[in-house]
C-alpha cells in the first residue's frame, strides 16, 4: 500500500500498489533536517520504467581515461625501480669481482715464462721445455693473411668493438639456442687474451666477469695492433706449443714468417680445440677446420674465393720432430742438471747438446722393435740404452719403451744389479795387483760363509786363464779374485772409474749385487775405450740466450785424469775382446771394427745387460721389468746383445775404423810392460820362455765368420740363492779328461765328437 499525495497539499489516499508504496517510503531532500543544499536539491533524472515482463537493459560502462594513464605510469615506475636495482646489483657484482682482481693500475702484461729449447749436435731442434714453447714474433713480420685468419674465424668485429662485442654475444646466444648446445662462443680476441694472460681456464660466472673487466682494461691500455700481436704470441695451439711461432715450428718445421695461406688457416682453426684438432693427432679434422677458416676469410673479404679454393685443394702437411718420443727422457735429464750449471732461469735459453738425432732415432727403434717382437716371449717390458763417445759425450739415450706411458728414466734414475757386467772392475783390480790375462785360477766349488756360488749347469772346469774365465763369465773365479784382492779394493776401482752409486764391499760384489744406473756403468767402461782416462758422462755442451748475445755456460775442455795405466787397459781390452769372439757375447759383431765388452744377468734373470765398446763409441743396454719381476730367462748374451749390435752397426756404418786401445798390440809386449825381463815371475803359465806369446794372441779377430748362438744362462746367485750367471763352458778334450780350455773353434771347423760337443754345449 502507498500513500498518494495531491498537488496543493491535498490529503493523501492509500494506494494498494507495491511499487508505488515502496517508492513513497524514500526520503526526499525536503525531509532532511537543516538548510537545504542547492546541490542536493537538484533532482536526479528518473530512470525510464522498464517494460512489463522484460529485464532492464544494461547501460554501457565507460573506462575512465585516467585509469589507463595510471596503469602506464605504474608500469613505468616499477620498471624504472627494477632497472635501478638491476644497475645497483650489476655494479655491486662488478665491484665484488673487481675486488678479487689485482689493482688495475698494478696490472702489467706478464713476462713469458722462460723457454728451454734443446738442440742436437747438428743444430736441429730436439725438444722444448717451458710453459711458453716459442719466441715472440712481431705482427709486422708475419704474412698479413695470418692474423686475418684468426680475426675471420674468432672475432670478425675485432676492429669495431671495445673489448666486448654485444652483437657477437647475441649472435652466439642465438646460434646456441638453435643448436640446443654450445656451438659458438661470444668471446672476443681481447677477452681470450685477458683469460690467457691473467686468469685460469675455469668456467665460472666470476671468471667470465673478470675476463670482461680485463678486456675493457686491455682495450683502453693498448692499441688493436698490440692486442693482436700479444694474442698471436700467447694463444695455445696444442702439443705444448704456445704462440704462432712455436706452433709453426712444431707442426710445419718452419717459422711463422714463412707459413702459407693453408698453414695459416690450419693454425687459426686450432684455437677452437687444440687437443682435438692438432694436425699430428687428427690430420683430417685439422684439414676440415682449415677449410672452414678459409671460407670465413673469403666471406669477410680478406681473400678471394679463388684463393680459398686453391688453399683448400692444397692442404698443409705436418712434420714429425726427430726422436719425438724418447728424446723427452734426454730433455728431462737436461732439466735436472740446468740448475747446477746456470742456476735459476729467468730468460729463454737455447741448450746445445751432444745428442746425435740420427743415433737417437736408431736407438729408439732398436729398443722399441726388440721389445715389440720378444717382450712377451721373454716377459720383458722395459729397456734402456745409453751411447757415449769415449770422452763421455752422450750421443743417444733411451730411458724407456714409451715416454707417454712412463716418464721414469731407467737410464739415469733406475738402480739395477749389473750382474757379471760388473766383473771387469774385479779383473782390473786383479791385473793391477800383478796378475795377467793368462794367470791361472781354479774354477771349482767355493764356500764363503755358507754361500756357494755356482756356474751354469753346476759344472766346473778346473784350471782356467783369467781371459777364459771372464769371457765365459765363470762365477767362482770372479768370487775368488774378489776375495784375493779384497772387496774394498774392488769398490775403490769401480768408484775410480766412474761408478757413483753406493757399493757394498762384500764377497758378492764380484757378481754385481749392488745396484747401478745404466749411464754410470757405461761411463765407467769409457776408460777402457779411451786409453785409461776418466770420462764423466755429459750431454750439455753450451747454454746461451735466445738472441745469442750471452753465453751462460760453455763446457770446458777438461784435462782428463789417468784412471787406468795403458798397460792394464791393453790387458782388459784383450780379455773383453774375447767375450765377443768365444764368450757370452758371440753375436755382438761390427764388421771391420774391433770391439770388446761384457754381458751381465742378475739373479733370477731380473736384469739383462750388455756393455760393449769400440774406439769410437761406448754403448750399454739394459732390459728388464720395472717391478723387478723375473724374466723368462732373458740373458745379457741374448736380447741386449741384439739391441746393441743393431745400434752399433748403424752407428759405425761408413765411419773409418778406429783401433781399440791395446787390442792390436803384441801380447808379449803387454806382458813385458807388467813384468820386465829378468823378473822371476816373468814366465807365466801358458807362455813360452822369455814371454813368448801363445798362439792366437795379438791377432785381430775375423769379422766375417759367424759366432756361436748364445745358449740359455742363469743369473748371478745371491747368498743362499739358486740361480746362476750365464757362462759358456770350455770344450772338454775328446777322449776323456779335462784340459785347460782353449779358444773355442768355429762351428764350421768342428766335426765328429768335437762337433757334437760344441753343438751340445754352445748351440749353433
Amino acid at each position: 500500500m502507498a500513500w498518494g499525495k495531491k498537488k496543493g497539499g491535498a490529503r493523501q489516499e492509500p494506494v494498494f500498489d507495491l511499487a508505488s508504496s515502496l517508492s513513497g517510503l524514500k526520503l526526499s531532500v525536503q525531509d532532511r533536517i537543516g538548510p537545504p543544499d542547492e546541490k542536493l536539491i537538484k533532482p536526479k533524472p528518473e530512470a525510464p520504467k522498464k517494460a512489463e515482463g522484460k529485464k532492464p537493459a544494461k547501460s554501457p560502462k565507460k573506462k575512465p581515461r585516467g585509469a589507463i594513464g595510471a596503469a602506464i605510469f605504474r608500469l613505468f615506475y616499477w620498471g624504472a625501480v627494477a632497472a635501478i636495482w638491476g644497475v645497483i646489483a650489476v655494479v655491486g657484482l662488478l665491484i665484488y669481482v673487481g675486488a678479487h682482481l689485482p689493482a688495475i693500475q698494478a696490472l702489467e702484461i706478464p713476462k713469458r715464462p722462460p723457454t728451454i729449447q734443446i738442440i742436437g749436435v747438428d743444430g736441429s731442434a730436439l725438444a722444448t721445455r717451458g710453459e711458453q714453447a716459442g719466441t715472440n714474433i712481431a705482427l709486422k713480420d708475419v704474412p698479413p693473411y695470418l692474423p686475418k685468419a684468426f680475426i675471420a674465424i674468432e672475432d670478425r668485429r675485432f676492429y669495431e668493438h671495445y673489448g666486448v662485442d654485444p652483437i657477437g654475444i647475441a649472435r652466439a646466444a642465438a646460434a646456441n639456442v638453435m643448436h640446443r648446445g654450445v656451438s659458438q662462443g661470444g668471446s672476443t680476441l681481447t677477452q681470450q687474451l685477458a683469460k690467457n694472460l691473467f686468469l685460469t681456464q675455469e668456467r665460472t660466472l666470476q671468471r667470465k666477469l673478470q675476463e670482461v673487466e680485463l678486456a675493457l682494461w686491455l682495450e683502453r691500455k693498448h692499441s688493436k695492433s698490440e692486442i693482436l700481436e700479444l694474442y698471436l704470441n700467447r694463444v695455445y695451439f696444442g702439443s705444448g706449443a704456445y704462440g704462432v711461432e712455436a706452433a709453426a715450428q712444431r707442426y710445419f718445421g718452419k717459422s711463422a714468417k714463412n707459413v702459407t695461406l693453408a698453414e695459416a688457416a690450419m693454425l687459426a682453426g686450432l684455437v677452437k680445440s687444440p687437443s682435438r684438432l692438432a694436425p699430428n693427432r687428427n690430420p683430417e679434422g685439422a684439414e676440415n677446420r682449415a677449410k672452414t677458416v678459409l671460407g670465413a676469410m673469403a666471406d669477410a673479404g680478406f681473400i678471394t674465393q679463388a684463393q680459398a679454393q686453391v688453399a683448400s685443394a692444397n692442404p698443409s702437411g705436418t712434420v714429425k720432430p726427430t726422436g719425438a718420443g724418447t728424446i723427452n727422457y734426454v730433455a728431462d735429464w737436461i732439466g735436472e742438471v740446468l740448475d747446477d750449471l746456470v742456476g735459476q732461469i729467468d730468460q729463454s735459453i737455447i741448450v746445445e747438446t751432444s745428442i746425435d738425432p740420427k743415433l737417437q732415432a736408431v736407438a729408439e727403434a732398436a729398443i722399441i722393435d726388440e721389445l715389440a717382437a720378444k717382450s712377451v716371449k721373454f716377459n720383458v717390458s722395459q729397456g734402456a740404452l745409453v751411447a757415449m763417445t769415449p770422452d763421455g759425450a752422450v750421443r743417444a739415450m733411451v730411458g724407456g719403451r714409451n715416454y707417454a706411458d712412463s716418464q721414469f728414466n731407467r737410464a739415469v734414475t733406475a738402480r739395477r744389479q749389473p750382474g757379471s757386467a760388473f766383473k771387469p772392475f774385479v779383473y782390473l783390480t786383479a791385473v793391477e795387483a800383478g796378475l795377467t790375462p793368462d794367470t791361472i785360477r781354479q774354477d771349482a766349488p767355493i764356500d764363503v760363509k755358507g754361500w756357494r756360488p755356482e756356474n751354469y749347469g753346476h759344472e766346473y772346469f778346473g784350471a782356467v786363464t783369467l781371459t777364459q774365465a771372464l769371457a765365459m763369465s765363470l762365477n767362482t773365479v770372479a768370487v775368488r779374485l774378489g776375495l784375493e784382492v779384497g772387496a774394498k779394493n774392488v769398490v775403490r776401482t769401480a768408484h775410480r772409474l766412474g761408478i757413483a752409486s753406493k757399493l757394498e764391499p762384500n764377497a758378492s760384489i764380484a757378481l754385481g749385487t749392488s745396484g747401478v744406473s745404466v749411464v754410470e756403468l757405461v761411463g765407467a767402461y769409457a776408460p777402457f775405450a779411451n786409453g785409461g782416462f776418466g770420462a764423466a758422462p755429459h750431454v750439455v755442451e753450451k747454454i746461451r740466450t735466445v738472441d745469442g748475445n750471452k753465453v751462460l755456460y760453455d763446457r770446458a775442455q777438461d784435462q782428463p785424469s789417468q784412471v787406468i795405466e795403458p798397460r792394464y787397459v791393453a790387458m782388459m781390452n784383450t780379455m773383453m775382446q774375447e767375450t765377443l769372439i768365444s764368450g757370452t757375447a758371440r753375436k755382438a759383431e761390427i764388421p771391420g771394427w774391433t770391439a770388446a765388452g761384457k754381458t751381465g744377468t742378475s739373479q733370477d734373470f731380473r736384469d739383462a745387460w750388455f756393455i760393449g765398446f769400440t774406439g769410437k763409441l761406448v754403448t750399454g743396454v739394459w732390459l728388464g721389468n720395472d717391478d723387478n719381476a723375473p724374466t723368462k730367462k732373458a740373458t745379457g748374451g741374448g736380447l741386449p746383445v741384439e739391441v746393441w749390435t743393431r745400434f752399433m752397426r748403424a752407428a759405425h756404418q761408413g765411419v773409418q775404423p778406429v783401433p781399440l786401445p791395446g787390442a792390436g798390440q803384441s801380447y808379449a809386449a803387454t806382458v813385458a810392460q807388467v813384468l820386465p825381463r829378468g823378473d822371476p815371475g816373468f814366465v807365466q803359465p801358458g807362455y813360452g820362455p822369455q814371454g813368448a806369446a801363445p798362439p792366437g794372441y795379438g791377432q785381430q779377430p775375423s769379422t766375417s765368420q759367424p759366432g756361436y748362438a748364445p745358449q740359455p744362462g742363469y743369473g748371478t746367485p745371491s747368498p743362499g740363492g739358486s740361480s746362476y750367471q750365464q757362462v759358456s763352458p770350455p770344450i772338454p778334450v775328446s777322449g776323456g779328461g779335462r784340459a785347460a780350455p782353449q779358444r773355442a773353434p768355429r762351428p764350421e771347423a768342428a766335426s765328429g765328437l768335437d762337433g757334437w760337443l760344441v753343438e751340445r754345449l754352445f748351440g749353433r
